[in-house]
């Protein structure tokens, strides 16, 4: 079965500025639990690979992480799909960590947890951030405009470094248009 990963904040989720901190700050984009459940129907695994450093910040608990992805999971679940697996890192970005996006630990865990390779998958994700994990672990990349989606298509123009051939990163508006393009429908 081949995988989908997919960022949470900004491609699946209303991201903030704020960070999401419990389950009343969580807002689906419109159309995302369908693109999951499409997906999902559709033959393939989606799991999904967070930086969460508001953990490490102390705005939110382990609880309320794990209540917003129990969240996710019911809602996805309610719709007919499922979500593999929900992968964060909970550092800060002067934490140096391996698991961090743009690195790729998330990825490293993901493909131990779930028994298959990440490589050649599909991520989907609205920062540059997600891209270069995407590229530097072998994945294929596609940016929806989404979150911080539309400004990193801004800076995308620049050649920011860690991005190859970004000319081949497909841009859809959102989760949906992505997997209405994966799915060919």
């Amino acid at each position: 079965m081949p995988l989908v990963i997919l960022d949470r904040d900004g491609v699946i989720n209303q991201d903030s500025d704020d960070y999401v901190r419990s389950i009343a700050d969580w807002q689906p984009i419109p159309g995302s639990l369908e693109a999951i459940c499409a997906l999902s129907r559709g033959g393939y695994r989606v799991a999904i690979a967070s930086n969460q450093s508001g953990l490490s910040r102390g705005y939110f608990g382990l609880d309320e992480l794990e209540a917003i992805h129990a969240l996710l999971c019911q809602q996805v679940e309610e719709l007919g799909g499922e979500i593999a697996g929900i992968f964060y890192c909970p550092h800060l970005p002067e934490d140096d960590c391996l698991c961090r996006k743009p690195r790729t630990g998330l990825l490293v865990a993901l493909e131990r947890e779930l028994g298959e390779s990440a490589r050649g998958a599909w991520f989907i994700g609205d920062s540059l951030k997600d891209l270069q994990a995407a590229q530097a672990f072998g994945c294929e990349a596609i940016l929806v405009e989404t979150g911080k989606g539309k400004a990193t298509r801004k800076a995308l123009m620049s050649n920011p470094p860690g991005l190859d051939n970004i000319d081949a990163i497909p841009v859809y508006n959102n989760l949906l248009a992505a997997a209405r393009a994966l799915l060919g429908s």
